[in-house]
């Protein structure tokens, strides 16, 4: 499958601008509140993919206004609390940034459904560095890679071409809780000597360094997740990790220099809600409610996107078109009727 690098850039622009889509043209007068509904706009493509078919299904379906902020994690999950932003389709649960936990607890945000389950979170390498790819002619790199213990003696494998004595890591942008995570769990494998800590400016960034990797057959250490389109058509080979322990695992979030890591948990992704929001509108509150996803589902729409340069809106309708025995179950017969026709 040919990638384009910069599409995921030209994707990643078309969806931060999401806010130009046309919530005026709402045809409805039914809508229960007086003002467009504000999400948060998560600068990476499955985020930005769901703000689109939820945006969709509230103009066409309830004749709502929308809008997007767009936006980092923190400050975003902050706005939610402080009433700035109604809804975020992406709250991963069990790596939630502070801002949202302090949001719970003063009882202005609430997470109200499941989005999907079976999130994916890791530190990665492509398959071929370790198994090889005949069909390439690729040999296997690193045969005995498996786990983060391994990463030490292979630091020249993975070189930094701005550092050529050590080796890149792949994290998140800064201002990502991954970022942070990852920054701590490098001190705790003791690896922040041997590799740098290469942090792309953006999510896309970080998934075009990632495809031009796979695409040329090179070796290379990210951290990723899913779902994602890179995880959709690129075949990764997670490292290994010490079992998942919340104790440890959170206090890589604070400790300045820990000294045990663990592997990220099995997520879970909510919808969340600023709770005013969620009295003044329960009817979009029962929809949002039942949004749900999985994470074969959101690559594949997320491969599909990338593979044909559409935008989030494009897929969303792509999705709303290929996939109606999924969506219809979230809303009301009358609801999807207008939804379908809005096509």
């Amino acid at each position: 499958m040919n990638i384009l690098p910069t599409g995921a850039a030209m994707l990643l622009a078309a969806g931060l601008a999401f806010s130009s889509i046309t919530s005026a043209q709402a045809q409805d007068a039914g809508c229960e509140i007086n003002r467009p509904v504000m999400f948060a706009g998560l600068n990476y493509d499955s985020a930005l993919f769901h703000n689109a078919v939820a945006r969709f299904i509230i103009e066409k379906g309830y004749g709502c206004q929308t809008d997007a902020l767009p936006g980092d994690v923190i400050p975003l999950l902050t706005g939610v609390g402080k009433g700035d932003i109604d809804v975020v389709m992406e709250v991963w649960r069990d790596n939630v940034a502070d801002a949202w936990k302090k949001a719970e607890a003063a009882g202005n945000a609430t997470q109200i459904g499941v989005n999907f389950d079976d999130a994916i979170e890791g530190w990665f390498v492509p398959r071929y560095v370790v198994d090889g790819d005949a069909e390439r002619g690729i040999k296997p790199m690193a045969p005995d890679l498996k786990s983060v213990d391994d990463l030490a003696k292979y630091a020249q494998l993975f070189k930094d071409a701005e550092e050529p004595d050590k080796g890149r890591f792949y994290n998140c942008p800064a201002g990502w809780v991954c970022e942070k995570i990852n920054s701590a769990k490098l001190v705790a494998y003791g690896l922040d000597d041997s590799f740098t800590n290469f942090r792309p400016g953006t999510g896309a960034a970080l998934s075009a360094a990632i495809a031009s990797a796979h695409k040329r057959g090179e070796p290379a250490l990210y951290y990723y997740w899913g779902p994602t389109w890179v995880m959709g058509l690129y075949d990764s080979y997670r490292l290994e990790e010490p079992a998942y322990d919340p104790s440890i695992f959170d206090k890589l979030k604070t400790d300045a220099n820990p000294t045990q890591a663990t592997a990220y948990p099995q997520s879970t992704v909510t919808v969340g809600v600023n709770t005013k929001f969620m009295k003044s509108a329960p009817v979009l509150i029962e929809f949002l409610t039942h949004y749900e996803t999985s994470n074969e589902l959101v690559s594949e729409m997320l491969a599909y996107m990338q593979e044909n340069e559409e935008t989030p809106e494009d897929a969303a309708i792509y999705f709303l078109k290929q996939k109606p025995g999924i969506w219809k179950a979230w809303v009301p017969e009358d609801i999807a009727k207008k939804v379908e026709a809005a096509f």
